[in-house]
């Protein structure tokens, strides 16, 4: 894993390291997890589309107006 070396105000520090503790992580993780949100999760993205074609592709419908289920056929007793 690589380090990064950010130049910031050292009272922008001091609050993100509050509002971190506050939420029980540290500013580390907090930074990692917003960068990984703005880079993308390309692995994800990729089998989202394969899923979404997959599901195009079926022939399988609940028909025009929709499939309802009773309590009954949900839960067998």
């Amino acid at each position: 894993m690589a380090n990064l070396t950010i130049t910031i105000d050292d009272e922008l520090l001091k609050r993100a390291r509050l509002r971190a503790l506050e939420r029980n992580t540290s500013v580390n993780a907090l930074l990692r997890e917003y960068l990984e949100a703005f880079a993308g999760d390309q692995a994800g993205t990729a089998a989202r589309k394969r899923f979404a074609a997959i599901a195009r592709a079926a022939n399988s419908s609940s028909g025009a107006s929709g499939r309802s289920w009773s309590r009954d056929d949900l839960h067998e007793r």
